[in-house]
Protein backbone atom coordinates (compact mmCIF):
# COMPACT_ATOMS: atom_id res chain seq x y z
CA UNK A 1 0.00 0.00 0.00
CA UNK A 2 1.40 3.39 -0.98
CA UNK A 3 0.77 6.47 1.17
CA UNK A 4 -2.60 8.10 0.56
CA UNK A 5 -5.33 9.80 2.56
CA UNK A 6 -8.15 7.62 3.82
CA UNK A 7 -11.50 8.18 2.06
CA UNK A 8 -14.19 9.80 4.16
CA UNK A 9 -16.55 7.35 5.82
CA UNK A 10 -19.96 7.21 4.24
CA UNK A 11 -22.90 6.13 6.34
CA UNK A 12 -24.48 2.81 5.45
CA UNK A 13 -28.11 2.03 4.75
CA UNK A 14 -30.21 0.12 7.29
CA UNK A 15 -30.20 -3.60 6.62
CA UNK A 16 -33.37 -4.91 5.05
CA UNK A 17 -33.75 -8.69 5.04
CA UNK A 18 -34.48 -10.21 1.67
CA UNK A 19 -38.06 -11.09 0.89
CA UNK A 20 -39.53 -14.34 2.16
CA UNK A 21 -38.49 -17.21 -0.06
CA UNK A 22 -35.30 -15.48 -1.26
CA UNK A 23 -32.85 -18.30 -1.90
CA UNK A 24 -30.04 -16.33 -0.25
CA UNK A 25 -31.67 -17.00 3.09
CA UNK A 26 -30.80 -20.66 3.02
CA UNK A 27 -34.22 -21.97 2.01
CA UNK A 28 -34.23 -25.76 1.53
CA UNK A 29 -33.73 -26.86 -2.04
CA UNK A 30 -35.48 -30.01 -3.26
CA UNK A 31 -32.55 -30.67 -5.59
CA UNK A 32 -29.94 -30.94 -2.80
CA UNK A 33 -29.37 -34.40 -1.26
CA UNK A 34 -28.70 -35.17 2.40
CA UNK A 35 -29.92 -31.87 3.80
CA UNK A 36 -30.46 -31.59 7.56
CA UNK A 37 -34.03 -31.11 8.74
CA UNK A 38 -35.07 -27.46 8.38
CA UNK A 39 -35.77 -25.53 11.59
CA UNK A 40 -39.34 -24.74 12.60
CA UNK A 41 -40.65 -21.64 10.85
CA UNK A 42 -41.11 -19.82 14.19
CA UNK A 43 -37.85 -20.22 16.05
CA UNK A 44 -35.91 -18.20 18.63
CA UNK A 45 -32.31 -19.28 19.28
CA UNK A 46 -32.30 -18.16 22.92
CA UNK A 47 -35.54 -20.03 23.64
CA UNK A 48 -34.14 -23.10 21.88
CA UNK A 49 -31.08 -23.13 24.15
CA UNK A 50 -32.64 -22.11 27.48
CA UNK A 51 -36.37 -22.76 27.78
CA UNK A 52 -36.26 -26.53 27.27
CA UNK A 53 -33.21 -26.96 29.50
CA UNK A 54 -34.90 -24.94 32.25
CA UNK A 55 -38.01 -27.11 32.05
CA UNK A 56 -36.11 -30.43 32.03
CA UNK A 57 -32.94 -29.73 34.03
CA UNK A 58 -33.35 -26.28 35.57
CA UNK A 59 -31.03 -26.81 38.55
CA UNK A 60 -28.22 -28.36 36.50
CA UNK A 61 -25.13 -26.15 36.06
CA UNK A 62 -25.29 -24.48 32.66
CA UNK A 63 -22.08 -22.49 33.16
CA UNK A 64 -19.17 -22.84 35.56
CA UNK A 65 -16.93 -19.79 35.53
CA UNK A 66 -13.54 -20.39 37.14
CA UNK A 67 -11.36 -17.52 38.27
CA UNK A 68 -7.98 -16.98 39.87
CA UNK A 69 -7.02 -19.59 42.46
CA UNK A 70 -9.72 -21.97 41.26
CA UNK A 71 -12.55 -19.79 42.63
CA UNK A 72 -15.69 -20.82 40.78
CA UNK A 73 -19.19 -19.48 40.25
CA UNK A 74 -21.98 -21.75 39.03
CA UNK A 75 -25.04 -20.68 37.10
CA UNK A 76 -27.94 -23.10 36.62
CA UNK A 77 -30.04 -23.20 33.48
CA UNK A 78 -32.94 -21.72 35.47
CA UNK A 79 -30.77 -18.82 36.69
CA UNK A 80 -29.48 -18.08 33.20
CA UNK A 81 -32.99 -18.28 31.77
CA UNK A 82 -34.46 -15.84 34.30
CA UNK A 83 -31.53 -13.39 34.02
CA UNK A 84 -31.73 -13.40 30.23
CA UNK A 85 -35.47 -12.71 30.23
CA UNK A 86 -35.05 -9.95 32.84
CA UNK A 87 -32.37 -8.26 30.75
CA UNK A 88 -34.51 -8.71 27.63
CA UNK A 89 -37.39 -6.92 29.39
CA UNK A 90 -35.00 -4.15 30.41
CA UNK A 91 -33.76 -3.72 26.84
CA UNK A 92 -37.30 -3.45 25.53
CA UNK A 93 -38.16 -0.93 28.27
CA UNK A 94 -35.51 1.31 26.72
CA UNK A 95 -37.67 1.60 23.62
CA UNK A 96 -35.35 -0.37 21.33
CA UNK A 97 -37.17 -1.40 18.17
CA UNK A 98 -37.11 -4.99 16.84
CA UNK A 99 -33.92 -5.58 14.90
CA UNK A 100 -31.94 -2.87 16.74
CA UNK A 101 -28.27 -3.71 17.12
CA UNK A 102 -26.89 -4.07 20.65
CA UNK A 103 -23.09 -3.88 20.67
CA UNK A 104 -21.41 -5.77 23.51
CA UNK A 105 -18.11 -4.24 24.58
CA UNK A 106 -17.07 -6.30 27.59
CA UNK A 107 -14.32 -8.50 28.88
CA UNK A 108 -14.58 -12.12 29.90
CA UNK A 109 -17.47 -11.68 32.36
CA UNK A 110 -20.88 -13.35 32.85
CA UNK A 111 -22.80 -10.24 31.79
CA UNK A 112 -21.38 -10.70 28.30
CA UNK A 113 -23.36 -13.88 27.80
CA UNK A 114 -26.46 -12.52 29.50
CA UNK A 115 -26.63 -9.44 27.27
CA UNK A 116 -25.94 -11.53 24.17
CA UNK A 117 -28.81 -13.94 24.80
CA UNK A 118 -31.07 -11.18 26.13
CA UNK A 119 -30.80 -9.38 22.80
CA UNK A 120 -31.89 -12.56 20.99
CA UNK A 121 -34.66 -13.15 23.53
CA UNK A 122 -36.00 -9.64 22.93
CA UNK A 123 -35.97 -9.87 19.12
CA UNK A 124 -32.97 -7.54 18.86
CA UNK A 125 -29.63 -8.22 17.14
CA UNK A 126 -26.67 -9.03 19.40
CA UNK A 127 -23.32 -7.69 18.23
CA UNK A 128 -20.32 -9.24 20.03
CA UNK A 129 -17.01 -7.39 19.90
CA UNK A 130 -13.54 -7.90 21.28
CA UNK A 131 -12.34 -5.87 24.28
CA UNK A 132 -8.96 -5.76 22.52
CA UNK A 133 -10.33 -3.33 19.93
CA UNK A 134 -8.96 0.19 20.07
CA UNK A 135 -11.44 3.05 20.57
CA UNK A 136 -11.21 3.89 16.87
CA UNK A 137 -11.88 0.28 15.84
CA UNK A 138 -14.85 0.03 18.21
CA UNK A 139 -16.23 3.36 16.99
CA UNK A 140 -16.12 2.15 13.39
CA UNK A 141 -18.21 -0.90 14.31
CA UNK A 142 -20.77 1.28 16.08
CA UNK A 143 -21.12 3.58 13.09
CA UNK A 144 -21.08 0.88 10.44
CA UNK A 145 -23.68 -1.24 12.23
CA UNK A 146 -25.83 1.68 13.33
CA UNK A 147 -25.83 0.21 16.85
CA UNK A 148 -28.71 1.59 18.91
CA UNK A 149 -27.21 0.49 22.23
CA UNK A 150 -23.76 -0.33 23.60
CA UNK A 151 -23.34 -2.53 26.68
CA UNK A 152 -20.08 -1.83 28.51
CA UNK A 153 -18.12 -3.97 30.90
CA UNK A 154 -15.66 -2.93 33.58
CA UNK A 155 -12.93 -0.72 32.15
CA UNK A 156 -14.63 -0.29 28.77
CA UNK A 157 -15.71 3.07 27.36
CA UNK A 158 -17.31 4.74 24.37
CA UNK A 159 -15.88 7.79 22.68
CA UNK A 160 -18.15 10.79 23.52
CA UNK A 161 -18.76 11.56 19.85
CA UNK A 162 -20.07 8.04 19.32
CA UNK A 163 -22.17 7.86 22.48
CA UNK A 164 -24.49 10.59 21.22
CA UNK A 165 -27.80 9.19 20.06
CA UNK A 166 -27.11 5.75 21.51
CA UNK A 167 -28.14 4.03 24.70
CA UNK A 168 -24.99 3.37 26.73
CA UNK A 169 -25.41 0.63 29.32
CA UNK A 170 -22.76 0.58 32.04
CA UNK A 171 -22.30 -2.21 34.61
CA UNK A 172 -24.63 -0.51 37.12
CA UNK A 173 -27.33 -0.20 34.45
CA UNK A 174 -27.06 -3.88 33.60
CA UNK A 175 -27.19 -4.84 37.29
CA UNK A 176 -30.35 -2.77 37.69
CA UNK A 177 -31.96 -4.34 34.60
CA UNK A 178 -31.29 -7.80 36.02
CA UNK A 179 -33.81 -6.93 38.72
CA UNK A 180 -36.47 -6.20 36.10
CA UNK A 181 -39.52 -8.48 35.98
CA UNK A 182 -38.61 -11.06 33.32
CA UNK A 183 -40.36 -11.35 30.00
CA UNK A 184 -43.02 -14.08 30.22
CA UNK A 185 -41.70 -15.62 27.00
CA UNK A 186 -39.06 -15.19 24.33
CA UNK A 187 -39.72 -13.07 21.25
CA UNK A 188 -41.77 -14.83 18.59
CA UNK A 189 -39.13 -14.65 15.87
CA UNK A 190 -38.93 -16.49 12.59
CA UNK A 191 -36.03 -18.85 11.99
CA UNK A 192 -34.78 -16.52 9.23
CA UNK A 193 -35.01 -13.33 11.33
CA UNK A 194 -31.64 -11.66 12.12
CA UNK A 195 -30.19 -12.70 15.49
CA UNK A 196 -26.55 -11.65 15.70
CA UNK A 197 -23.99 -9.62 13.79
CA UNK A 198 -20.28 -10.39 13.95
CA UNK A 199 -17.50 -8.41 12.33
CA UNK A 200 -14.70 -10.14 10.52
CA UNK A 201 -11.85 -9.09 8.28
CA UNK A 202 -12.31 -9.42 4.56
CA UNK A 203 -10.18 -8.43 1.61
CA UNK A 204 -10.85 -4.71 2.18
CA UNK A 205 -9.20 -2.45 4.74
CA UNK A 206 -12.32 -2.34 6.95
CA UNK A 207 -14.02 -5.20 8.82
CA UNK A 208 -17.40 -6.30 7.49
CA UNK A 209 -20.45 -7.44 9.38
CA UNK A 210 -21.65 -11.03 8.97
CA UNK A 211 -25.35 -11.25 9.79
CA UNK A 212 -26.73 -14.56 11.09
CA UNK A 213 -30.30 -15.66 11.64
CA UNK A 214 -31.84 -17.44 14.63
CA UNK A 215 -31.68 -20.64 12.58
CA UNK A 216 -27.84 -20.59 12.78
CA UNK A 217 -27.88 -22.60 16.01
CA UNK A 218 -30.08 -25.19 14.30
CA UNK A 219 -27.55 -25.30 11.48
CA UNK A 220 -24.82 -26.27 13.95
CA UNK A 221 -26.44 -29.63 14.73
CA UNK A 222 -24.27 -31.70 12.33
CA UNK A 223 -21.16 -30.78 14.28
CA UNK A 224 -22.67 -31.90 17.60
CA UNK A 225 -22.45 -35.59 16.68
CA UNK A 226 -19.78 -35.65 14.02
CA UNK A 227 -17.11 -33.27 15.40
CA UNK A 228 -17.81 -32.72 19.09
CA UNK A 229 -19.60 -35.96 19.92
CA UNK A 230 -21.71 -34.02 22.44
CA UNK A 231 -24.04 -35.63 24.96
CA UNK A 232 -26.14 -34.29 27.82
CA UNK A 233 -23.62 -35.60 30.32
CA UNK A 234 -20.62 -33.74 28.91
CA UNK A 235 -18.62 -31.01 30.64
CA UNK A 236 -17.07 -28.81 27.95
CA UNK A 237 -14.01 -26.70 28.80
CA UNK A 238 -13.16 -24.00 26.25
CA UNK A 239 -9.86 -22.12 26.39
CA UNK A 240 -11.25 -19.01 24.65
CA UNK A 241 -12.93 -15.90 25.97
CA UNK A 242 -16.64 -15.11 25.71
CA UNK A 243 -16.30 -12.40 23.06
CA UNK A 244 -14.88 -14.85 20.50
CA UNK A 245 -17.45 -16.55 18.28
CA UNK A 246 -15.52 -19.84 18.57
CA UNK A 247 -16.13 -19.69 22.33
CA UNK A 248 -19.73 -18.51 22.05
CA UNK A 249 -20.48 -21.33 19.64
CA UNK A 250 -18.45 -24.36 20.73
CA UNK A 251 -17.98 -23.27 24.34
CA UNK A 252 -21.55 -22.18 25.14
CA UNK A 253 -24.25 -22.66 22.50
CA UNK A 254 -23.29 -26.18 21.45
CA UNK A 255 -23.15 -27.62 24.99
CA UNK A 256 -26.45 -25.92 25.89
CA UNK A 257 -28.06 -27.28 22.71
CA UNK A 258 -27.44 -30.76 24.16
CA UNK A 259 -28.12 -29.91 27.82
CA UNK A 260 -24.42 -30.16 28.70
CA UNK A 261 -22.39 -27.98 31.08
CA UNK A 262 -19.99 -25.28 29.83
CA UNK A 263 -16.80 -24.34 31.71
CA UNK A 264 -14.92 -21.10 31.03
CA UNK A 265 -11.94 -19.51 32.74
CA UNK A 266 -11.38 -15.81 33.42
CA UNK A 267 -8.29 -15.84 35.60
CA UNK A 268 -4.61 -15.29 34.75
CA UNK A 269 -3.50 -17.20 31.68
CA UNK A 270 -0.75 -19.79 31.75
CA UNK A 271 -0.53 -23.10 29.88
CA UNK A 272 -0.66 -25.13 33.09
CA UNK A 273 -4.14 -23.91 33.99
CA UNK A 274 -5.87 -26.03 31.34
CA UNK A 275 -4.80 -29.50 32.55
CA UNK A 276 -5.57 -28.39 36.11
CA UNK A 277 -9.08 -27.37 35.05
CA UNK A 278 -9.61 -30.64 33.16
CA UNK A 279 -8.79 -32.48 36.38
CA UNK A 280 -10.73 -30.33 38.87
CA UNK A 281 -13.83 -29.86 36.67
CA UNK A 282 -13.73 -33.44 35.31
CA UNK A 283 -14.00 -32.00 31.81
CA UNK A 284 -14.88 -34.50 29.11
CA UNK A 285 -14.16 -32.24 26.09
CA UNK A 286 -11.48 -29.56 25.78
CA UNK A 287 -11.67 -27.00 22.96
CA UNK A 288 -8.90 -24.63 21.90
CA UNK A 289 -6.87 -23.43 18.92
CA UNK A 290 -3.80 -25.49 17.93
CA UNK A 291 -1.41 -22.94 19.47
CA UNK A 292 -2.91 -23.68 22.93
CA UNK A 293 -2.33 -27.41 22.50
CA UNK A 294 1.22 -26.59 21.37
CA UNK A 295 1.82 -24.50 24.52
CA UNK A 296 0.45 -27.29 26.70
CA UNK A 297 2.94 -29.75 25.28
CA UNK A 298 5.83 -27.32 25.63
CA UNK A 299 5.21 -25.70 29.01
CA UNK A 300 2.68 -27.75 31.00
CA UNK A 301 3.54 -30.91 32.92
CA UNK A 302 0.69 -33.05 31.60
CA UNK A 303 1.81 -36.02 33.69
CA UNK A 304 1.02 -34.22 36.96
CA UNK A 305 -2.72 -33.94 36.30
CA UNK A 306 -5.41 -36.59 36.11
CA UNK A 307 -6.82 -36.33 32.57
CA UNK A 308 -8.85 -39.54 32.78
CA UNK A 309 -12.17 -37.69 32.45
CA UNK A 310 -11.16 -36.21 29.07
CA UNK A 311 -12.68 -38.09 26.15
CA UNK A 312 -11.07 -35.98 23.42
CA UNK A 313 -9.92 -32.52 22.43
CA UNK A 314 -11.26 -30.43 19.56
CA UNK A 315 -9.52 -27.67 17.68
CA UNK A 316 -10.31 -25.08 15.02
CA UNK A 317 -9.23 -21.62 13.93
CA UNK A 318 -5.81 -22.67 12.61
CA UNK A 319 -4.57 -25.68 10.69
CA UNK A 320 -3.59 -28.61 12.90
CA UNK A 321 -0.20 -29.95 11.83
CA UNK A 322 0.37 -33.69 11.68
CA UNK A 323 3.35 -33.23 14.02
CA UNK A 324 1.28 -31.51 16.72
CA UNK A 325 -1.45 -34.13 16.40
CA UNK A 326 1.06 -36.94 16.89
CA UNK A 327 2.75 -35.25 19.86
CA UNK A 328 -0.58 -34.62 21.60
CA UNK A 329 -1.76 -38.19 21.16
CA UNK A 330 1.57 -39.59 22.38
CA UNK A 331 1.58 -37.33 25.44
CA UNK A 332 -2.06 -37.85 26.49
CA UNK A 333 -3.42 -40.89 24.71
CA UNK A 334 -6.46 -38.79 23.80
CA UNK A 335 -7.85 -38.12 20.30
CA UNK A 336 -7.74 -34.60 18.90
CA UNK A 337 -10.37 -33.71 16.32
CA UNK A 338 -9.97 -30.80 13.93
CA UNK A 339 -12.61 -28.72 12.14
CA UNK A 340 -12.54 -26.19 9.33
CA UNK A 341 -15.00 -23.32 9.26
CA UNK A 342 -15.46 -19.59 8.91
CA UNK A 343 -17.53 -16.76 10.33
CA UNK A 344 -20.10 -17.07 7.56
CA UNK A 345 -21.08 -20.66 8.36
CA UNK A 346 -19.03 -21.87 11.34
CA UNK A 347 -17.43 -25.32 11.06
CA UNK A 348 -18.63 -27.71 8.38
CA UNK A 349 -15.60 -29.94 7.68
CA UNK A 350 -14.30 -32.07 10.54
CA UNK A 351 -12.95 -35.29 11.90
CA UNK A 352 -14.58 -36.70 15.01
CA UNK A 353 -16.11 -39.75 16.66
CA UNK A 354 -17.77 -40.75 13.38
CA UNK A 355 -14.91 -39.70 11.05
CA UNK A 356 -11.45 -41.18 11.70
CA UNK A 357 -8.57 -38.71 11.73
CA UNK A 358 -6.34 -38.54 8.67
CA UNK A 359 -3.27 -36.48 9.70
CA UNK A 360 -2.91 -33.29 7.68
CA UNK A 361 -6.60 -33.17 6.69
CA UNK A 362 -9.30 -31.38 8.73
CA UNK A 363 -11.68 -34.23 7.85
CA UNK A 364 -14.79 -34.69 5.75
CA UNK A 365 -17.98 -32.65 5.23
CA UNK A 366 -20.27 -33.27 8.19
CA UNK A 367 -23.27 -35.46 7.30
CA UNK A 368 -26.13 -33.26 6.21
CA UNK A 369 -23.80 -30.66 4.66
CA UNK A 370 -23.72 -30.23 0.90
CA UNK A 371 -20.12 -29.25 0.12
CA UNK A 372 -18.26 -29.17 -3.19
CA UNK A 373 -15.06 -28.04 -4.90
CA UNK A 374 -15.78 -25.60 -7.74
CA UNK A 375 -13.54 -24.38 -10.56
CA UNK A 376 -11.78 -21.12 -9.77
CA UNK A 377 -13.33 -19.65 -12.89
CA UNK A 378 -16.15 -20.61 -15.20
CA UNK A 379 -19.28 -22.66 -14.65
CA UNK A 380 -19.83 -23.61 -10.97
CA UNK A 381 -19.99 -27.35 -11.62
CA UNK A 382 -18.48 -29.48 -8.80
CA UNK A 383 -15.06 -30.92 -9.58
CA UNK A 384 -14.16 -34.60 -9.11
CA UNK A 385 -11.86 -35.90 -6.36
CA UNK A 386 -8.22 -34.97 -6.81
CA UNK A 387 -8.82 -31.60 -8.48
CA UNK A 388 -8.09 -28.33 -6.69
CA UNK A 389 -10.60 -25.50 -6.70
CA UNK A 390 -12.68 -23.29 -4.45
CA UNK A 391 -14.35 -24.83 -1.41
CA UNK A 392 -18.09 -24.14 -1.54
CA UNK A 393 -21.20 -24.78 0.57
CA UNK A 394 -24.70 -24.93 -0.87
CA UNK A 395 -26.79 -21.88 -0.03
CA UNK A 396 -29.55 -24.05 1.43
CA UNK A 397 -27.48 -24.80 4.55
CA UNK A 398 -29.41 -23.39 7.56
CA UNK A 399 -26.12 -22.40 9.19
CA UNK A 400 -25.20 -20.05 6.37
CA UNK A 401 -25.26 -16.33 7.07
CA UNK A 402 -28.09 -14.07 5.91
CA UNK A 403 -25.54 -11.84 4.24
CA UNK A 404 -22.96 -9.09 4.72
CA UNK A 405 -24.13 -5.97 6.52
CA UNK A 406 -24.72 -3.32 3.85
CA UNK A 407 -22.04 -4.80 1.56
CA UNK A 408 -24.12 -5.97 -1.43
CA UNK A 409 -21.13 -5.92 -3.77
CA UNK A 410 -19.10 -8.24 -1.52
CA UNK A 411 -22.12 -10.46 -0.91
CA UNK A 412 -22.70 -10.85 -4.64
CA UNK A 413 -19.05 -11.76 -5.14
CA UNK A 414 -19.15 -14.79 -2.85
CA UNK A 415 -22.22 -16.48 -4.34
CA UNK A 416 -21.81 -18.44 -7.55
CA UNK A 417 -25.16 -19.78 -8.61
CA UNK A 418 -26.44 -21.95 -5.74
CA UNK A 419 -23.09 -21.97 -3.95
CA UNK A 420 -21.43 -19.87 -1.23
CA UNK A 421 -17.71 -19.66 -1.99
CA UNK A 422 -15.54 -18.50 0.89
CA UNK A 423 -12.16 -18.20 -0.82
CA UNK A 424 -10.44 -21.40 0.41
CA UNK A 425 -8.54 -23.47 -2.16
CA UNK A 426 -8.85 -27.20 -1.52
CA UNK A 427 -9.44 -30.66 -2.96
CA UNK A 428 -11.15 -33.87 -1.86
CA UNK A 429 -9.28 -37.16 -2.02
CA UNK A 430 -10.83 -40.46 -3.09
CA UNK A 431 -11.87 -41.18 0.52
CA UNK A 432 -13.75 -37.88 0.81
CA UNK A 433 -11.17 -36.12 3.00
CA UNK A 434 -10.44 -32.45 2.39
CA UNK A 435 -6.95 -31.14 1.73
CA UNK A 436 -6.52 -27.42 2.25
CA UNK A 437 -4.30 -25.41 -0.15
CA UNK A 438 -4.55 -21.90 1.30
CA UNK A 439 -6.61 -18.87 0.35
CA UNK A 440 -7.51 -17.61 -3.08
CA UNK A 441 -7.54 -14.09 -1.59
CA UNK A 442 -5.08 -12.42 0.77
CA UNK A 443 -6.91 -12.82 4.09
CA UNK A 444 -4.53 -13.93 6.86
CA UNK A 445 -5.17 -16.21 9.82
CA UNK A 446 -3.55 -14.92 13.01
CA UNK A 447 -4.01 -17.37 15.89
CA UNK A 448 -7.56 -18.15 14.80
CA UNK A 449 -8.57 -14.59 13.83
CA UNK A 450 -9.08 -13.57 10.22
CA UNK A 451 -7.14 -10.39 9.50
CA UNK A 452 -7.15 -8.27 6.35
CA UNK A 453 -3.70 -7.17 5.09
CA UNK A 454 -5.31 -3.93 3.93
CA UNK A 455 -6.45 -3.07 7.45
CA UNK A 456 -2.92 -3.45 8.85
CA UNK A 457 -1.37 -1.63 5.88
CA UNK A 458 -3.73 1.32 6.25
CA UNK A 459 -2.37 1.84 9.78
CA UNK A 460 1.33 1.38 8.99
CA UNK A 461 1.24 3.73 6.00
CA UNK A 462 0.36 6.55 8.41
CA UNK A 463 3.79 6.27 10.04
CA UNK A 464 5.97 9.12 8.76
CA UNK A 465 8.92 6.81 8.03
CA UNK A 466 6.88 4.36 5.93
CA UNK A 467 6.82 5.08 2.21
CA UNK A 468 5.26 1.79 1.08
CA UNK A 469 4.13 -1.29 2.95
CA UNK A 470 2.69 -4.71 2.23
CA UNK A 471 1.56 -7.22 4.83
CA UNK A 472 1.41 -11.01 4.53
CA UNK A 473 1.34 -14.15 6.61
CA UNK A 474 4.69 -15.98 6.77
CA UNK A 475 5.88 -19.26 8.29
CA UNK A 476 8.38 -19.00 11.14
CA UNK A 477 8.18 -22.75 11.81
CA UNK A 478 6.53 -25.66 10.10
CA UNK A 479 3.38 -25.22 12.21
CA UNK A 480 3.53 -21.52 13.16
CA UNK A 481 2.62 -18.59 10.93
CA UNK A 482 2.69 -14.91 11.89
CA UNK A 483 1.79 -11.55 10.38
CA UNK A 484 4.78 -9.77 8.85
CA UNK A 485 5.04 -6.24 7.43
CA UNK A 486 7.41 -5.52 4.54
CA UNK A 487 8.32 -1.85 4.55
CA UNK A 488 9.95 0.46 2.03
CA UNK A 489 11.08 3.38 4.24
CA UNK A 490 10.97 7.04 3.35
CA UNK A 491 14.39 8.23 2.08
CA UNK A 492 16.75 8.99 4.93
CA UNK A 493 14.71 7.13 7.57
CA UNK A 494 15.26 3.83 9.36
CA UNK A 495 12.13 2.88 11.36
CA UNK A 496 12.78 0.54 14.29
CA UNK A 497 10.64 -2.38 15.43
CA UNK A 498 10.02 -0.58 18.72
CA UNK A 499 8.55 2.52 17.11
CA UNK A 500 6.53 0.50 14.60
CA UNK A 501 5.13 -1.65 17.41
CA UNK A 502 4.24 1.49 19.35
CA UNK A 503 2.55 3.01 16.30
CA UNK A 504 0.39 -0.09 15.75
CA UNK A 505 -0.41 -0.61 19.43
CA UNK A 506 -2.71 2.39 19.65
CA UNK A 507 -4.45 1.70 16.36
CA UNK A 508 -4.85 -2.07 16.01
CA UNK A 509 -6.10 -4.82 18.29
CA UNK A 510 -3.14 -6.93 19.50
CA UNK A 511 -4.03 -9.93 17.34
CA UNK A 512 -3.85 -7.74 14.20
CA UNK A 513 -0.40 -6.31 14.95
CA UNK A 514 2.61 -7.60 12.95
CA UNK A 515 5.03 -9.84 14.80
CA UNK A 516 7.83 -9.14 12.32
CA UNK A 517 8.91 -6.12 10.28
CA UNK A 518 11.27 -6.37 7.32
CA UNK A 519 12.89 -3.42 5.59
CA UNK A 520 13.03 -3.89 1.80
CA UNK A 521 14.16 -1.75 -1.11
CA UNK A 522 11.05 -2.48 -3.16
CA UNK A 523 7.88 -4.57 -3.01
CA UNK A 524 7.50 -7.42 -5.53
CA UNK A 525 4.92 -6.40 -8.13
CA UNK A 526 3.22 -7.71 -11.23
CA UNK A 527 3.81 -5.97 -14.60
CA UNK A 528 0.59 -4.05 -13.87
CA UNK A 529 1.98 -2.78 -10.57
CA UNK A 530 -0.01 -4.96 -8.15
CA UNK A 531 1.83 -6.21 -5.07
CA UNK A 532 2.49 -9.96 -5.22
CA UNK A 533 1.88 -10.96 -1.63
CA UNK A 534 2.79 -14.59 -2.19
CA UNK A 535 6.33 -13.47 -3.09
CA UNK A 536 6.81 -11.29 -0.04
CA UNK A 537 8.26 -14.02 2.17
CA UNK A 538 11.09 -14.48 -0.36
CA UNK A 539 11.75 -10.73 -0.65
CA UNK A 540 15.32 -9.80 0.30
CA UNK A 541 15.44 -7.44 3.26
CA UNK A 542 16.56 -7.02 6.84
CA UNK A 543 14.69 -7.03 10.13
CA UNK A 544 13.69 -3.60 11.41
CA UNK A 545 16.24 -2.54 14.03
Amino acid sequence: MARSSDPAFRGSRPFRPAARGDRRLGAPSPSVPNQPDPPPERFNAARHLLAGNTARRGEKPALILVGEGGRETRYSFAEIDRSVRSLAAGLLDLGLAPGSRVMIRMGNEPAYLLVYFAALAAGLIAMPSSPQLTPAEASFLMEDSGAAAVALGAGQAVEPDHAAGRVVLRPDDIARMLRTEPLPDYADTAAADPAYLIYTSGTTSRPKGVLHAHRAIWGRRPMHDHWLGLTEGDIVLHAGTMNWTYTLGVGIMDPWARGATAVLYNGPRDPGVWPRLIETQRATLFAAVPSVFRQLLKYADLGRQDLSSLRHGVTAGEALSATLLEEWQEATGKPLYEALGMSEISTYISSGPTVPVKPGSPGKPQPGRHVAILPVEGDPAPLPAGETGLLAVHRSDPGLMLGYWNRPEEEAAIFRGEWFVGGDLAEFDDDGYLWFHGRADDVMNAFGYRVSPGEVESVLIQHPAVHEVAVAEIAVRDDIRVIAAFIVPEPGTNPSKTELDSHCAGRLAPYKQPREYRIVEALPRTPNGKVQRKRLAAASGRPAG
